[in-house]
């Protein structure tokens, strides 16, 4: 109760600050070009990303530098798949070109298919090009399918190895924290690890090899705070087995790991919402307060999987793209407890919404469903959290109030403990008033000449920018 009245008072200073500043940014949106308007955003304070899956967030390049680095090569190797052709006994649905896997498999592969790998950090620069763009939807006519069934898989051993899974999420809190983002909320397993000799490792094991990680001070000069969310795949034959085993780590784990997901394809009808219901019920007798937010109604058609999501128990929905479709459940969630995690450029690469213009976001923004922006899978398109405000405030007008709002609504609503919550509230209130005085002035083009863009390979196709 403590807290909810501080984020009450904390809003409502913010809302009277924002109404000051209110012209001044009408000013700016107005008379900027693109490429300012990108600076002042860059330059924006932003709260937390809520929908966050860890690995699949960090771009290309930096698995690559992070895999090939010597830190890494004195520990493990990794080999990728670059001339893949027929074997004896393939399965009957081929590897992805550039299938990576570590020096472990990559010994123990025959004589047919070893010549088709070649060492990671050896590949010529047209080839790690190749494998970078591999990982990125980049190129015409790729959307879902490529990201699904290939790009996903394309990680094989990487997302594998502890060492270097936190290595790269330290990376990416770097570039996070550039952007001025104070919070993620990643969504990884919480097993699967495997050692450099290709042996399952222990999940406590592997767990303080990232945890330890994240302690150091690089990690924490970053100014961003990480929790983790226990994802699994929903449409998996054991998925039942593996989210009791997600309750169990998660009581076990409260001080990093907040909360629980499920992901996956909702167009595969095995992992339908109410599937779970049973499942979720029997937990909720053993396990207190274990927040969940889980994907629903990341469709392309209309449906009730927002509903049934929330049924489950939710509190977060990710996407929910065709809640639209469903008006008894919009009016459950206006200026209610339950908040929508909104993916901008996510939703037009895949081609859930290939029209942002027609993003149903601005009506639940303004209808009153609490909703706030995320990257999602933010490596595959290249993009970046400034790329979702700018995508927001040029296709939707947003308003300062509305902008204040995305940003409180991303820390208020996490699951983050009230301490934190606390914290992050504050600072990010102090970092707006900052950021009003220094834009505020009629030479606010001179205040962005100190505002130098990272400009992601999203915005450069999309609206070409450059650095």
């Amino acid at each position: 109760m403590r807290f909810q009245r501080l984020a009450v008072l904390v809003l409502a200073a913010s809302n009277l600050r924002a109404a000051g500043f209110a012209d001044r940014y009408n000013e700016i949106v107005k008379s900027a070009s693109p490429q300012e308007l990108y600076a002042f955003l860059t330059a924006l304070p932003k709260g937390g990303d809520l929908h966050h899956h860890n690995g699949l967030s960090a771009p290309a390049k930096l698995w690559y530098d992070t895999a090939t680095s010597p830190r890494t090569l004195a520990r493990n190797s990794f080999y990728t798949l670059s001339s893949p052709a027929a074997c004896p006994g393939d399965a009957p649905v081929p590897p992805p070109r550039f299938l990576t896997i570590q020096k472990s498999r990559y010994d123990a592969l025959d004589p047919c298919r070893k010549p088709q790998y070649e060492a990671l950090a050896g590949l010529t620069p047209a080839l790690k090009a190749e494998w970078i763009s591999s990982l990125i939807l980049d190129r015409p006519g790729e959307a879902r399918d490529e990201f699904f069934e290939r790009i996903v898989p394309r990680f094989g051993d990487l997302s594998h190895d502890p060492y270097l899974s936190a290595e790269v999420t330290v990376g990416n809190m770097k570039l996070f924290g550039a952007e001025g983002v104070r919070y993620i909320e990643a969504q990884m397993g919480s097993g699967g690890f495997i050692d450099a000799s290709g042996k399952p490792m222990d999940p406590e094991a592997a767990w303080q090899i990232i945890h330890a990680r994240l302690q150091q001070p690089d990690a924490l000069a970053t100014g961003v705070a990480i929790r983790f969310q226990a994802v699994l795949i929903r449409y998996t034959p054991d998925a039942e087995q593996r989210l009791e085993a997600h309750y169990a780590w998660v009581a076990a784990h409260r001080q990093d790991w907040v909360g629980i997901n499920m992901a996956g394809r909702e167009d595969n009808d095995k992992g339908y919402a109410l599937r779970f219901l049973p499942t979720f019920r029997k937990l909720r007798r053993t396990y207190s307060d274990i927040p969940l937010s889980l994907h629903g109604g990341e469709k392309d058609s209309p449906g009730h999987e927002v509903r049934d999501t929330l049924l489950l128990g939710a509190s977060r929905i990710g996407h929910g793209v065709n809640l639209i479709t469903d008006p008894d459940t919009m009016l459950l969630m206006r200026n209610g407890r339950y908040l929508v995690e909104v993916n901008l450029v996510s939703n037009r690469v895949l081609e859930y919404v290939p029209d942002t213009s027609l993003h149903p976001f601005p009506e639940y923004l303004r209808f009153g469903i609490p909703v706030c922006l995320n990257t999602d899978d933010r490596g595959s398109w290249d993009s970046n959290m400034t790329d979702e405000y700018y995508t927001a405030v040029t296709n939707f007008r947003l308003t300062w109030a509305e902008i204040v709002q995305l940003g409180h609504n991303s820390l208020s609503y996490s699951f983050a403990e009230p301490a934190l919550k606390e914290k992050m509230l504050q600072d990010y209130d102090r970092a707006l008033a900052t950021f009003e005085r220094k834009f505020d002035t009629k030479n606010w083009r001179e205040s962005l000449k100190s505002v130098k863009p990272a400009v992601s390979g999203y915005a450069s196709r999309t609206w070409n920018f450059h650095e």
